[in-house]
């Protein structure tokens, strides 16, 4: 048998010594170092400056433009608050009301709330493990460039009157019978702005897992790190269930497939567990990244390490895993059974507990530490006071009789605002006083910084406190005018002027953050004394990041290794220079951080907003139901998704090793699961079957809500045509990894035979499954539309499969992909692992479970 072929290994010594360390470096190869670095790293300047993907350039651009929609919803708020001041006004009619709340809700949550947490992690993530960028820069600029577009097409439906007007929870009927292009724009506008969302976190995942510096053991992770690790792992098991709703929904919208409509054996209450599954986890996708940036303020303002880093780690994992638990603490209303509202009851309670810990891990820390009142810690305090006031209402709502009392009041609109703006907008702010010299290299003002927090703290309780009262009165929320005998009118009122002062904060947070600090000499290094290494930068700011890539052996390097600023500078680590002028780091190991090899690191290039282009126009045409266009704006996305890929690195590299300093040479290259790419396409895949999965729950659903599911004399799919796609769809899995394993070995031509074998596998079960419900209705019940919504499913999947598999054979007979270089291969058999499992589930629930049906 012939032996596998296999990169050489890492070589040389490993973890350096103390004596290594110490040895210095002279002055002439320090400078050569730095101009080869420079000139690697060298951002692009004037109109080219936009082909940027450096994660300093990009996450700056996705904060400012997560604030900004932020201030957009603000004043659709102000505009609400207005029209609520005093019964009866007339400042918006109910229409143009119903589209500013609506939107208000959801660029909060979809243009601020998640948005902003990745883009000051896709900042910042990076300096916290020393690593010199993310390990894929095109894809946070692809997914900044979608989010900008997306964000721009939905809020600016406004101005054409065509904005949603459902509520940021779309509930059907209400939605699917609007005949306005209100609900598509929701659907497809925020789809596609999900797509950089799952962009985002697949990318910060695979950067926290392997883009640590060596050394840096899991258990030395900074907190960031390991919220990012918590959150994007939420955000991959909750935005998928959501993506296939919309998928359903849209498909209800535009074909007319009776999803949620009773009459044809739909049901809406499918639309509320879908949308809920991911509604409520996405409160702490919202609260736990501000709880990461209080986590390293912290430490800081206390001058010691935390207390209890590894309880709070098993905290902030436990309140990820009970988030998924308690999505019907918002459906208890809908006449579900009392076992049901009681489980989700005891779950709502049960989060309080991992919650509490990490809060008192806080005030443990401050106690033991000499804390000083900074600027960032007043909003953390801020935080706390609000987001634990936030946290009692929550209790009081897990308990069932009081939540049927008070659901749809405006005892919800208080408790939510007093959770969001606690767990999310304090300890958002606090963050930007804090890293605010990380990126521009200059401090925020503390008189003005001290004039906002007060104005927004004392504005948030002036209006929101009294909504409590108003909510126990019996006023329902999303209502755009009350009678004058009611009784709210002073609380309206009260609320309203807490509202303006809130803005009066925030214009004076802006006027800090965008006015002129020329003024300003140089700041200190670290101005607030962190111990973690996001202060390691140069100042002024050199764009590779890390002069050189530590070796980290501790939590609080700063604090706690000597010298390691000093040393970093020196070049006295790890990739001190660039002779090739190409941008680098170090992919390490999952657990121990160990070095495994030298990532090339892609750079500038327009690629990225054209994709993002032709992906929106792909989600944006079908809003308007013209569907050509769409189709054609999807191939030429497919197009320049290829192209980015193709010329994304010279393969085969110069030199299979490189000389990584302290006598440590690694390899240039890696294939399967040692790779960043192999671990983005696990990951990516990962969450896409939590999508396809919430479709095989609908299924399921249908069967035990619905007495007429199936419908007596219903036509099945064709058993034959079934298991035809099923057979040939194992036969492509089967394929592509005999491929894989054919091209290892060195049988380059046997590799390209089975592929194009798969190839064909692949089509040919594609369209048997096609024939399997062509003669089924979708439009008639329920029944036929789920069978058509998964085949569809199926389908579109398997056309991603057969462009990964041809883009394996052009790069075989292109010379791209050889039996050393083979990660493109190894990544498309592990994602048709996961099409071989969809096509045996799908075949499953179409030929096998309608039989035990009936």
């Amino acid at each position: 048998m012939t032996e596998k072929l296999h990169m050489p290994a890492p070589e040389g010594p490993y973890p350096p010594t103390e004596e290594m360390l110490s040895v210095p470096v002279p002055h002439e190869e320090q400078e050569r170092g730095k101009a080869e670095l420079r000139a690697a790293w060298k951002t692009p300047t004037g109109w080219r400056y936009w082909s940027a993907v450096n994660n300093t350039e990009v996450g700056v651009w996705y904060t400012l433009t997560a604030f900004a929609f932020m201030l957009l919803a603000g004043l659709l708020a102000l505009a609400m608050r207005v029209q609520l001041a005093f019964p009866g006004m007339e400042f918006l009619d109910a229409d143009r009301f119903n589209q500013f709340f609506t939107m208000h809700g959801s660029a909060m949550m979809f243009l601020f709330a998640v948005p902003m947490f990745e883009a000051i992690s896709i900042l910042l993530l990076p300096a916290f493990v020393g690593s010199r960028d993310m390990p894929f820069p095109r894809l946070s600029a692809y997914g900044y460039w979608c989010f900008l577009i997306g964000g721009i097409f939905v809020m600016g439906s406004l101005l054409f009157d065509a904005g949603p007007k459902a509520g940021w929870f779309m509930y059907p009927p209400l939605a699917t019978k609007d005949e306005g292009i209100g609900p598509d724009v929701w659907l497809l506008g925020l789809s596609f702005i999900e797509v950089a969302s799952i962009a985002a976190a697949v990318e910060l995942i695979v950067g926290a897992l392997k883009c640590r510096p060596p050394g840096m053991r899991v258990n030395l992770m900074p907190l960031y790190a390991w919220y990012v690790l918590v959150v994007g792992g939420m955000i991959l098991f909750a935005f998928p269930p959501l993506i296939a709703g919309d998928f359903l929904f849209e498909l209800e919208r535009s074909f007319d497939w009776p999803f949620f409509d009773p009459t044809r054996g739909g049901d809406p209450i499918l639309w509320q567990h879908l949308f809920w599954i991911f509604g409520h986890p996405e409160v702490y996708i919202v609260f736990l990244p501000s709880i990461a940036v209080a986590a390293m303020i912290v430490p800081t303002v206390a001058q010691r390490p935390m207390v209890g880093y590894s309880w709070i780690v098993l905290s902030a994992v436990g309140t990820g895993f009970l988030s998924f638990g308690l999505w019907v603490h918002h459906m208890f209303t809908t006449g579900l059974p009392q076992i049901s509202l009681g489980f989700f009851s005891a779950a709502s309670e049960a989060v309080v507990i991992p919650t509490g810990i990490q809060l008192f891990a806080f005030v443990a820390t401050l106690m033991v530490g000499r804390v000083k009142m900074s600027l960032p810690m007043l909003w953390i305090a801020g935080a706390l006071a609000i987001f634990v006031a936030g946290g009692l209402t929550g209790v009081m709502l897990a308990i069932v009789p009081f939540n049927w009392q008070v659901h749809d009041t405006y005892f919800i609109v208080a408790h939510l605002h007093y959770t969001l703006f606690g767990g999310m907008v304090f300890p958002v702010i606090a963050g930007v006083y804090y890293f605010y010299p990380f990126f521009a290299k200059k401090l925020l003002s503390e008189r003005l910084g001290r004039w906002a927090f007060w104005l927004i703290f004392s504005g948030f309780n002036i209006t929101f406190l009294p909504m409590h009262v108003t909510g126990l009165q019996g006023m329902p929320r999303r209502v755009f005018t009350y009678p004058e005998d009611s009784g709210w009118a002073l609380l309206n009122l009260v609320s309203t002027v807490g509202a303006f002062i809130i803005a009066a904060g925030f214009a004076v947070f802006l006027y800090d953050l965008l006015r002129s600090k020329k003024h300003q000499g140089q700041i200190p290094r670290n101005p607030w004394g962190a111990g973690t290494l996001e202060f390691s930068h140069d100042v002024p700011e050199e764009s590779w990041g890390v002069r050189s890539i530590p070796y980290i052996r501790s939590r609080y390097p700063l604090w706690q290794q000597d010298k390691i600023v000093e040393r970093m500078d020196a070049g006295r680590f790890y990739l001190p220079d660039a002779p090739d002028h190409q941008r680098e780091t170090i992919v390490t190991s999952v657990i121990d951080a160990k070095p495994l090899y030298v990532q090339p690191i892609t750079g500038p290039a327009w690629i990225c907003m054209l994709a993002a282009i032709f992906t929106g126009g792909a989600f944006i045409f079908p809003t308007f139901h013209i569907y050509t266009p769409a189709i054609v704006c999807a191939a030429f996305a497919i197009v320049c998704v290829c192209y980015w890929l193709w010329t994304a690195t010279a393969r085969p590299p110069r030199s299979n090793m490189r000389e990584a300093g302290l006598g440590l040479r690694l390899p240039t290259y890696a294939s399967g699961p040692n790779t960043v790419g192999w671990w983005a396409m696990w990951i990516t895949m990962l969450g896409d079957s939590t999508a396809f999965a919430s479709l095989v729950f609908g299924f399921f659903f249908y069967w035990t809500a619905r007495p007429d599911f199936p419908p007596a004399g219903a036509e099945h799919a064709i058993g034959l045509w079934v298991a035809l796609a099923a057979l040939l769809l194992v036969l492509s899995w089967a394929a592509t990894l005999a491929a894989r394993e054919g091209n290892h070995r060195g049988h380059v031509n046997a590799a390209r035979l089975a592929l194009c074998v798969a190839i064909a596998a692949a089509l040919g079960g594609a369209g048997a499954a096609y024939l399997a419900v062509a003669d089924l209705d979708p439009t008639s019940h329920v029944y036929p539309a789920i069978l058509w919504a998964l085949m569809v499913w199926l389908v579109v999947h398997v056309g991603a499969g057969v462009i990964m598999q041809g883009y394996c054979l052009a790069g075989s007979l292109a010379g791209k992909l050889t039996p050393l270089y083979d990660a493109d291969l190894h990544n498309v058999t592990l994602f048709w692992h996961f099409i071989g499992l969809k096509a045996l589930v799908t075949a499953a629930v179409l030929g096998l479970v309608p039989g035990w049906l009936t």
